[in-house]
């Protein structure tokens, strides 16, 4: 099973953030430690399960269809394309686990993504031109 979870939940700490970095559920900001605790929550859910779990740590979305045409201002931004790349890799390449899936800006590392199954946050869709 593949789930979508957020790689903009990460405590503050050295960065780039791995996938073993801890979440923010102790935040003094009651919203960003909910959504991190949901997080948190989402992740060890898959992960426990019977089943393999992949669980992609998915930047803030830009490109068509969403909020943002180009990255968003607050940075960990991954095009929707990319993001749809690596789920399609991650379907028969993934281990069990979790991977940070976002450009690399110094925030998130997406090493274990490139190694594991070859996702390159620079992939686009080639659109006919004709």
């Amino acid at each position: 099973m593949i789930v979508q979870s957020v790689a903009f939940a990460y405590a503050p700490g050295p960065r780039p953030y791995d996938e073993t970095c801890p979440l923010n559920v102790a935040s003094e900001d009651r919203t960003a430690a909910a959504t991190a605790r949901g997080v948190a929550s989402l992740e060890q859910q898959v992960l426990n399960a019977p089943f393999d779990g992949v669980v992609l740590r998915y930047g803030r979305f830009y490109g068509p269809g969403t909020w943002f045409t180009t990255p968003p201002p607050l940075g960990t931004a991954v095009h929707v394309e990319a993001a749809a790349d690596a789920a399609r890799r991650a379907v028969p390449h993934g281990r069990p686990g979790i991977y940070n899936v976002a450009e690399e800006d110094g925030t998130v590392s997406c090493a274990k993504a490139h190694h594991e199954f070859a996702w390159d946050p620079g992939f686009r869709i080639v659109r006919n031109q004709s």
